[in-house]
Formats: structure tokens, C-alpha cells, sequence
């Protein structure tokens, strides 16, 4: 079976990344109303040692991105605890669940969890097994290119491949370099070629071009957009319809639409005014830093003060209708 065919006119998987702080419900459900893209994956679920899995699993809601399918990303360092998570989560419905071998947040790691797992390939494979043999459903793995470097690169790719797991998505940075220097593809295309099992190509994809200069050098056989997707919302659209041989043409609305779906998501999670203000200025931030026409006000959408967030909405909305997408 292949796990990640190309659509009938050669079209990649696309995958809406996971990210931590920023991709959380709200978002993924207004990308979702964009559409686009295959599949979305939630932020990680944290699994730690005392972790009573049952009522952690609760957090997966498999309709969340209907009709979009949302995969579960577990995170953890315990082989059985995060196989009996794993077993919580299919059946929950998820149709895929991936394993986090790259969050470098130092709290994380310190817990010997997220990328850390690069440090010891044996226990990333056993890890990775744990799971594939606990669950039906196809089981990935996300990692970076290393912790501190990328002396086990290779290692890490063969413990994966050989735990079980039907893809690989590859952030081509280590932990140290956390998101600062440009991701290096050219390791993408180093892993496609040690690889039996498909391999998502992830970072520093931000448009089209991206996207297929990503494809080009690496060989890779899908994509994963994180960043990019935030900054431009159409990503997904854009990227589809270069391989219909078609333009996408967003309509007007279609920025106030998408900004009004999180809103709503948004305003029901979060019980602060001064919350809901910081949380929009952070995907406005994103928003007008990857639009020309809005890149101007940026700053003064972030410093200004606003009372509510109806307050803020009223200044940004209109900005939001002209920016020609």
C-alpha cells in the first residue's frame, strides 16, 4: 500500500504541520475551512511517566478538521506507556499516529522526550515498535536532523525504518538550532536516499516556489507546511492548483472568513479579554508579516493597545478585505 499517493495530476500529500503554541484547535479548524491540504496533525500529546492514559486521550477529538482527517502526534520516552496511548488513541478514531522525535523545547527534553529521543537511536526504535505493534493504524514518526549534530542521523533514520512506522516527516534542523538558520534540505534529500519507506519533506516551505524547489532538490514524496501555512492560509489551495495548471483566486472575504472561523474557535477556549487580544496579535503577527499589502501596519497592529477584542477585530478586519490574495 502506499501511504502517500500523489493525486491524479501528480499533486504531493500535503500535511498541515504540528505546532506547538500556535497550530492548536482554533487554527487547524480555520485552515480547515480553507481546505487544502490531506491531513492535519494535532500539537503533541504529552505521555509523561505517570501519565494516566485514559483520560489524557480525551483531548483527541478525531472530527475536529471533518471533513479533513486529524491524526494524533503522541510524545513520550516510556515504550509501554506510549504503546498503551497509542492503543487509547485509535479508538478515538484517529487514523494515523505519529511519534514527536523533534519538539526542542528544553522542557521537553530535559525530560528526555521530543528530540532527545535523537540522542539514543535504540530507544527511539523500541519507542517507535511499541507502538507500531500496539495499534492498527498507520504509525509515523516526525524528527529533526540531530540533537546537538547530526553525527546519528543515519542511525536515527534506520531505527525508525526498521521499528515499523510507514513514513518519516524530516525538520532539517537540530535541536540546537532550534528554527534560526535556514533548513537544510540538502539532508532531505540525504535520508530519500537511504530510505525503502516514503519521506515528507518539512521546513521553510512559504510559497509555491517553495514547495516546489523542495520537491525538486529533495526528491521527497510529500510535504509537510508549518510556518508558511500561518503567514498565508492559501498555501494549501495555491500549491493544489499549480499541479491542476490553474491560479488560485481567493474571493474578497476570504481572509475575514478564515480570521472569523479562529475567532470563534478561539473565544471559547480562551476566558480573558487581554487573552483573546494576545492570542489574535499572534496569528495576526504571522498574517501580515506574510502578506505585502498588510506588512506595512504590522507593527502598529502589535503595539497598539486595544480594550477589547471587538475593539481589535474593528481595526484589523478592514485591512483584511483589501489585500488582494
Amino acid at each position: 500500500m502506499n501511504y502517500l499517493p500523489k493525486n491524479s495530476n501528480g499533486c504531493p500529500r500535503l500535511f498541515l504541520a504540528p505546532m506547538e503554541g500556535v497550530g492548536d484547535s482554533a487554527f487547524r479548524k480555520a485552515m480547515a475551512s480553507v481546505g487544502g491540504f490531506n491531513e492535519a496533525i494535532t500539537e503533541f500529546i504529552r505521555v509523561p511517566t505517570n501519565a494516566h492514559v485514559k483520560s489524557l486521550a480525551k483531548v483527541y477529538d478525531c472530527n475536529e478538521t471533518m471533513p479533513i482527517p486529524l491524526a494524533a502526534q503522541l510524545m513520550g520516552q516510556d515504550p509501554s506507556l506510549m504503546a498503551e496511548m497509542a492503543v487509547e488513541i485509535e479508538k478515538r478514531g484517529a487514523p494515523r499516529i505519529d511519534l514527536n522525535c523533534g519538539c526542542p523545547s528544553n522542557t521537553v527534553t530535559g525530560k528526555g522526550a521530543g528530540s532527545s529521543l535523537l540522542k539514543d537511536p535504540n530507544l527511539l526504535h523500541k519507542i517507535a515498535k511499541s507502538m507500531v505493534d500496539a495499534v492498527s493504524v498507520p504509525v509515523s514518526l516526525k524528527m529533526r536532523s540531530g540533537y546537538e549534530d547530526t553525527s546519528l542521523f543515519k542511525e536515527n533514520l534506520k531505527a525508525a525504518e526498521e521499528s515499523g512506522v510507514k513514513f518519516i516527516t524530516l525538520h532539517p534542523r537540530t535541536k540546537v538550532e532550534g528554527y534560526g538558520p535556514p533548513a537544510n534540505w540538502d539532508l532531505i534529500a540525504e535520508a530519500k536516499s537511504y530510505l525503502k519507506i516514503p519521506l515528507v519533506g518539512n521546513g521553510d516551505i512559504l510559497n509555491v516556489t517553495d514547495a516546489l524547489r523542495m520537491l525538486t532538490h529533495t526528491n521527497c514524496d510529500a510535504l509537510m507546511i508549518g510556518r508558511g501555512s500561518i503567514m498565508n492560509p492559501f498555501i494549501f489551495r495555491e500549491i493544489q492548483a499549480h499541479f491542476d495548471s490553474k491560479r488560485f483566486e481567493a474571493k474578497d472575504s476570504a481572509l475575514i472568513d478564515y480570521v472569523s472561523v479562529f475567532t470563534k474557535e478561539m473565544s471559547a477556549d480562551i476566558a480573558t479579554e487581554r487573552g483573546k487580544i494576545n492570542k489574535m496579535k499572534q496569528l495576526m503577527s504571522f498574517l501580515f508579516k506574510g502578506n505585502a499589502s498588510l506588512l506595512a501596519r504590522r507593527q502598529e497592529m502589535l503595539t497598539t493597545a486595544y480594550a477589547t477584542l471587538e475593539e481589535f477585530l474593528a481595526f484589523v478586519m478592514p485591512f483584511l478585505g483589501t489585500t488582494g490574495t
